[in-house]
């Protein structure tokens, strides 16, 4: 068990928030149980701090617990099965009294609480109901998560990236007041003897693949349909949200993107396939991925008809068939917590949904997923028939709507064809190509000229 916490320590906690090695609660519930449920979760997971007295916008209000209650929380406490050692004691911080209640990591999970086991989900605390998902975790019990197992050579001093490491303070809101060093205590990054986690270098490390090889993402784009000709490949190191960062950007480079401009304000991005569903695909294969397999990395892989976000490690039996896109059960709790934090995740299991949605509002197909051995989403681009297919549909469509008006936009032009805007756009270019119009003017005031007639 850790030292006793001291005043500093907790207002530095408070000020980091909620997460998932942190539960806050305004008073003692009137049901004891939900600070053992909580206190069973950490114990499943990495450890963490319940504070009493402390509410969910990081206020510090004080509690009063006398003797009767403190013996109820200790008494349902003590229900925990194996038992569990916790530390709960009182502190004044600020002129008032918190509660805390402390557990490490439990060295003999999975512990329950009336029979049922409780996990930590982010920043939240899930309990396993399901057959499926209680056999799943007994047979990870004796398996340390990733993440929180040893970065063996990792130097906080040498070898972590202080900048992003501020970058991350702003975007989750923490103090500059609080060292480096307090904050990556308070999230759980170090282990007993000091050594950092393997989450902690994956995250915050400038070279992580320094320490764990296959720590990259490996971004292939091939000519045609298949995985004959390569005419690009890049591997992208770095902290994992660089890592994200990097694979957007070769993405953006190799996806058409057309800009809007609405009135005086910034041009607006719209990719052929929408940002945001790469976004939730990339997220989930940094968070998810088994990185104890050591042959295998996450891999994006651009087709003329596809892009394909692989990553190693199929659905775990955590998960049933059914319930696939409405719950979700991180390989690495750590690092999937510490993108909560930076709100990279809206909402816990819900990304699989969020991405049908997003390809459904663009008129594009509903991604595929492929879930023997390694996790795979299929996005598929525009599945419109080209030009030299449609000579005598679509074509004469947009030729006789630039008849009537020379102006007509590619938004009019949406309707008149049927299509989406990049398969309008998709056929403008080719029509151009091929010497049948031009563009006269600005492509905002200017208009279409017809250069050769379709009969």
């Amino acid at each position: 068990m850790s030292k006793t916490l001291t005043s500093q320590d907790i207002e530095s906690i408070v000020q980091s928030g909620e997460g998932y090695n942190a539960e806050f609660k305004v008073r003692v519930p009137s049901k004891v149980k939900e600070l053992t449920e909580e206190v069973c979760a950490f114990a499943n997971a990495a450890g963490g701090v319940l504070l009493i007295g402390v509410d969910d916008n990081n206020v510090i209000h004080g509690v009063t617990i006398d003797n009767g209650k403190r013996s109820a929380i200790q008494n349902s406490l003590n229900e925990i099965d194996p038992h569990l050692a916790t530390s709960f004691y009182l502190v004044e911080v600020q002129g008032k009294t918190v509660g805390v209640i402390e557990v490490d990591s439990g060295p003999q999970k999975p512990y329950a609480l009336s029979g049922a086991i409780y996990m930590r989900q982010g920043p939240n605390t899930q309990k396993l109901t399901a057959v499926e998902q209680m056999r799943d975790f007994f047979q990870q019990s004796d398996r340390i998560y990733f993440d929180e197992s040893p970065c063996s050579g990792f130097s906080l001093s040498n070898d972590l990236d202080k900048a992003w490491f501020e970058e991350f303070r702003t975007n989750s809101g923490l103090s500059k007041a609080v060292s480096q060093e307090q904050i990556i205590r308070n999230l759980k990054l170090l282990l007993p003897d000091n050594d950092i986690k393997n989450g902690g270098a994956l995250f915050f490390g400038k070279k992580p693949e320094q320490f764990i090889d296959t720590a990259t993402i490996r971004c292939i784009a091939f000519d045609g349909k298949t995985k004959t000709i390569i005419i690009d490949d890049k591997i992208f190191g770095g902290p994992l949200i660089r890592q994200y960062e990097q694979a957007m950007h070769w993405l953006k480079g190799k996806l058409n993107v057309r800009y809007e401009i609405e009135g005086s304000g910034p041009r607006k991005e719209y990719w052929e396939i929408p940002e945001t569903a790469f976004k939730e695909a990339i997220i989930n294969a940094l968070s998810h991925r088994d990185y104890y397999d050591k042959g295998a990395r996450i891999t994006i892989e651009l087709f003329d008809d596809r892009v394909e976000i692989s990553n190693p490690g199929g659905l775990t039996s955590a998960i049933t068939p059914s319930e696939f896109g409405t719950k979700s059960h991180s390989r690495n709790p750590l690092i999937f917590g510490l993108f909560v934090r930076i709100n990279m995740v809206e909402q816990v299991g819900s990304g699989i949904g969020r991405m049908k949605d997003l390809m459904k509002e663009a008129k594009l197909p509903e991604p595929d997923f492929k879930m023997d051995g390694m996790f795979t989403v299929v996005f598929h681009r525009t599945v419109e028939e080209t030009v030299e297919e449609t000579v005598e549909e679509t074509v004469v469509k947009i030729i006789k709507a630039m008849e009537q008006n020379p102006k007509v936009t590619a938004k009019e032009l949406e309707e008149v064809t049927g299509l989406t805007r990049r398969g309008v756009e998709y056929n403008l270019d080719k029509m151009k190509k091929m010497g049948l119009i031009e563009r006269v003017g600005s492509t905002k005031a200017g208009q279409w000229k017809i250069l050769k007639k379709i009969k």
